[in-house]
């Protein structure tokens, strides 16, 4: 994919514009359509209202051009976040829309939870958790509330359902990072 410069606007404007449409609010989509945007890439929409979490899906692997993935996961976000009821009109100003970009999974391996949490890289590495029919990951935005690669590990196997001092010498690592872009605060967006 190629740097563009309006790329964070361009990507939380399209984010925006998707669950507009599905509320029925009226909001412009930006109009710029770079090549990039049609590249198959995996990105996760987050939402937040007054800094708290507000909504959060996204995809791992790349299957689908960018600017479906993104106006996609912008709704599932919105409207399908089993955590959270569904974004309502009224919410639509005050959420604010992330959209971050994830680099290819790598595997990353690791015997035991002690060698694991060594190769982490907080603050950088996002990290999904596989074991069985469990799975979860936690992007690199997570390190704000859990700095340490104990704590990360353990809330993520949480998340997947399995106790925090859970391991297994079958379960599986995936590291990556992201490319994050957060919509700029403005009192108008006209």
């Amino acid at each position: 994919m190629t740097e563009s410069g309006n790329r964070g606007p361009l990507l939380t404007g399209l984010a925006r514009a998707a669950i507009a449409e599905k509320l029925g609010v009226d909001f412009r989509a930006p109009e710029d359509r770079p090549a990039w945007l049609l590249e198959q890439a995996a990105s996760f929409v987050t939402l937040t209202m007054q800094g708290e979490l507000r909504g959060c899906i996204g995809t791992l692997e790349a299957y689908r051009p960018l600017i479906e993935d993104v106006q996609g996961n912008a709704v599932a976000a919105a409207f399908q976040d089993p955590r959270f009821v569904p974004l309502t009109a009224a919410e639509f100003d005050g959420v604010r829309i992330e959209v971050s970009l994830l680099s290819e999974l790598e595997p990353m391996h690791a015997k035991s939870e002690d060698i694991a949490c060594g190769k982490l890289v907080p603050n950088r590495d996002g990290l999904v958790f596989k074991y069985g029919s469990h799975k979860a990951t936690f992007l690199p935005q997570v390190w704000e509330q859990l700095p340490e690669p104990k704590a990360f590990l353990a809330h993520l196997k949480q998340k997947a359902g399995l106790p925090a001092d859970f391991w297994h010498p079958e379960v599986l690592l995936y590291r990556y990072q992201v490319s994050k872009y957060r919509e700029r605060i403005e009192a108008d967006r006209e």
